[in-house]
């Protein structure tokens, strides 16, 4: 059965200028070696130093990669305390840590976060029910964060990915569902960046260029990418 990514009209209600990048990858391998955890490592290092261009300013807040994502988060209901995914790993690299590899797909995007100062996720695309949407949430849709043994439902008014049988990350990119993440087993996969405003696009188009590139360099096969906009809010996946 063929699937669809959907941006609802209430995403653009709230972020008219917004726009979401789509990076499809079909047949992968994504185990990694033991010679790929010094690879990783070091590509995720190397971004963290690419990064200190971002912290301009003394107070984290005020950067702009980072306050463009609190004022958004402003814009729909939020669980206490939830932060851009962007937030927490700048976070980290403003604080000189380095960063551990998890699988070949999570180690690429988060790499490519970190230096392009935007928010990236990815899921399992044989994990999702139907199609997945990115929109408001209706409040009660099912959620089983990552790591964690209990459901946490998504807020009624909450910016949300989800499919049918309920939530797949909350808050945009906040939080992951452990249903559909990026595990060694994944062959199907969709990678996603996103901006709220205008003015980011250009980064996020470059971006995605290079995460298209380390992709396509470590898995050997092409990937299929797609831009989200008002006017063209959905695209079908290779399935």
């Amino acid at each position: 059965m063929s699937k669809q990514v959907i941006v609802d009209q209430s995403f653009w209600e709230l972020f008219p200028e917004g726009a979401i990048y789509v990076m499809e990858l079909t047949g992968i391998d994504n185990h990694k070696t033991e010679g790929d955890i010094e690879r990783f490592e070091q590509l995720l290092n190397q971004a963290v130093e690419k990064a200190e261009q971002f912290f301009t300013e003394e107070t984290f807040s005020h950067n702009e990669v980072i306050a463009v994502w609190r004022e958004a988060f402003k814009q729909f209901k939020t669980k206490k305390g939830a932060r851009s995914s962007i937030e927490a790993l700048l976070k980290r690299a403003s604080k000189g840590h380095s960063f551990r590899s998890i699988n070949p797909l999570v180690d690429i995007y988060n790499s490519v976060s970190i230096e392009y100062g935007i928010p990236c996720g990815g899921e399992t695309v044989d994990a999702i029910d139907g199609d997945m949407h990115l929109g408001t949430a209706q409040g009660g849709e099912a959620f089983r964060p990552l790591g964690e043994d209990e459901d946490s439902p998504a807020l009624e008014g909450e910016m949300i990915y989800y499919d049918e049988s309920g939530a797949i990350c909350r808050c945009l990119n906040w939080r992951e569902a452990e249903r559909t993440m990026l595990t060694p087993e994944t062959t199907h996969a969709i990678l996603v960046i996103e901006t709220v405003q205008h003015d980011q696009r250009e980064r996020a188009e470059e971006a995605l260029q290079t995460l298209r590139e380390r992709c396509e360099d470590y898995f050997g096969v092409p990937a299929q990418t797609y831009q989200l906009t008002k006017d063209q809010p959905s695209a079908q996946l290779d399935t």
